[in-house]
């Protein structure tokens, strides 16, 4: 149904707002068991998300760490390399 979340803490960039954003997509879709609300819902699935992005924004920027950031191309690299191990084909 819907994708992994992913980490957004301690990367070099900073997480955007749209990464935020579709963290926070992910995880309703993944509570509400559906990827598109009915008519009915649409207003409290999309509250729900701007209410967790808010709060995964805040979250994010209230984080202290004392370990150097990471680099978004070695973590693709190494997730990338996971995956090969573990399906024994690329992953896109």
């Amino acid at each position: 149904m819907c994708r992994n979340i992913r980490p957004l803490n301690n990367f070099e960039p900073p997480a955007t707002d749209d990464e935020v954003q579709a963290a926070a997509l992910q995880y309703v879709r993944k509570i509400a068991g559906t990827t598109k609300p009915s008519a009915a819902n649409q207003a409290a699935f999309d509250e729900a998300v701007e209410q967790i992005a808010h709060a995964s924004r805040h979250l994010l920027d209230a984080l202290v760490t004392t370990a150097p950031p990471k680099d978004r191309e070695v973590e693709a690299a190494k997730a990338r390399a996971r995956a090969q191990a573990r399906y024994g084909a690329t992953a896109s």
